[in-house]
């Protein structure tokens, strides 16, 4: 019951994000697409993820732009497809927050991304195709910090135990201060369900278009 392209989730417990350099982004401070590479633990390349928008989408709408991912395998087969529409992303507004599906493979809905209203903490659903609730993911209450890695907690959906994290990972004073490029990395169950695996890595793609591309 494994997608077509996802067959080495099903043997790893952890995968790593980084997200290119782009110097015209740096040089003009105009939004571009982002890249990303994802990686095991021996930093080699597994996927390679990019974002697909226009040009007025990504500097309008900031961190409230709709997108799509696409995740493509080594032999360039997209695999994986994210898509999140526009969303209002104020707090104020709870009957519209964000979300996000995943397709594995792309048109095929394997699993959502939704943000729950909470006053303080930034957090998030993860269901299944059938919109089941599966996992919870909280954050900490400020998503900033200098020095040290950024915690977000997989839960299951009673929050009673932790089975995995989403961490934001420090990068150093330069990157963090004059580029918005972060590395991730997340941690899940070996046994877990290789399409919530993937729902996992579409996760910490909301997570950071929403809450770290406005450094």
């Amino acid at each position: 019951n494994c997608p077509p392209g996802l067959e080495y989730l099903t043997q790893i417990d952890q995968i790593l994000i980084h997200q290119q350099i782009e110097l015209l982004e740096i040089l003009t401070g105009f939004e571009t697409n982002n890249k990303y590479e994802i990686k095991n633990t021996l930093g080699q390349r597994v996927y390679f993820a990019a974002e697909d928008t226009d040009c007025c989408t990504r500097n309008c709408c900031g961190p409230s732009r709709p997108f799509t991912l696409r995740i493509i395998d080594n032999l360039g087969h997209e695999v994986i497809t994210l898509q999140r529409p526009l969303r209002c992303s104020s707090c104020c507004f709870p009957c519209c927050l964000q979300e996000l599906e995943v397709q594995a493979p792309p048109g095929t809905p394997v699993g959502y991304v939704v943000q729950n209203w909470h006053a303080c903490l930034p957090k998030f659903t993860i269901q299944d195709e059938k919109r089941m609730d599966i996992l919870k993911i909280t954050g900490p209450c400020v998503v900033c910090s200098c020095c040290e890695d950024i915690h977000f907690e997989v839960k299951s959906v009673d929050e009673t135990s932790t089975v995995g994290r989403i961490s934001k990972q420090w990068t150093g004073f330069l990157k963090e201060a004059f580029t918005d490029t972060d590395n991730f990395g997340i941690t899940f169950p070996i046994d877990l369900d290789v399409k919530m695996k993937a729902v996992m890595i579409g996760a910490c793609f909301l997570i950071v278009s929403l809450l770290f591309s406005n450094t």
